[in-house]
């Protein structure tokens, strides 16, 4: 597996989209992540947060490290002393907690509305029709250590890429309406996390300004 050819062929699909790369580095080694940071990447997504503890202090200290997976409340206080951005937020319980080992840290994190777009029913998130009751909430407004920056999305894992793009496309409608109407000290949509390995040419294609791949840059998980 040529991570860096890779790579290269990644960063040259994404010239003139609005669209940043997130490497999910997931069950792969810290020689595999050091490729791909020598090859220009900063920005490393795990799914689990004791890999991303395990990896964190091994790696060099610019890494912008990107919590994906779905996060319990007892495992933040973990990563909060230096997760740059939490992409899998699904209720006002965890943000609170977020909000809370932020204020430990004296640091505001940046976090991602997890939205639940897919037909599958194990993928977390939100329905979209929480959103706007969720961000007019009373508590939300007083959290000072948390800053909701967009939204996260995972379309069904299918091969009708037209079934995808209209998941996608509807993400990308909600995020506009959200955007437009909510703005805070702590609310600034302005991220749309939307598009893995096999989806994310249609992603791109409906407005996600952030991509999460791993197969296409490290080869199948181990």
């Amino acid at each position: 597996m040529d991570i860096k050819k890779n790579i290269k062929g990644l960063l040259k699909s994404l010239e003139g989209s609005q669209s940043e790369l997130v490497a999910i580095s997931k069950t792969k080694p810290t020689s595999a992540i050091v490729e791909a940071y020598e090859a220009g990447l900063r920005d490393f997504g795990e799914n689990r947060v004791q890999e991303l503890v395990d990896k964190h202090p091994l790696l060099p200290d610019d890494i912008r490290w990107h919590m994906v997976g779905h996060l319990q409340r007892n495992k933040v206080k973990f990563i909060a002393p230096f997760v740059y951005l939490i992409h899998s937020v699904d209720s006002l319980k965890l943000l609170g907690e977020i909000d809370k080992q932020g204020e430990n840290c004296h640091r505001i994190i940046n976090c991602l509305l997890q939205v639940h777009i897919a037909e599958e029913e194990q993928k977390f998130g939100f329905i979209p029709q929480e959103l706007n009751q969720f961000l007019q909430n009373d508590e939300l407004k007083n959290r000072n250590h948390i800053k909701v920056i967009g939204l996260m999305g995972m379309a069904t894992f299918s091969e009708d890429l037209e079934k995808v793009r209209v998941e996608f496309r509807n993400l990308k409608t909600l995020f506009d309406q959200l955007k437009s109407k909510y703005t805070s000290s702590n609310v600034d949509l302005k991220v749309l996390s939307m598009g893995m390995t096999a989806d994310y040419p249609v992603a791109m294609e409906e407005g996600s300004t952030m991509i999460r791949v791993g197969t296409a840059i490290f080869g199948t998980r181990n």
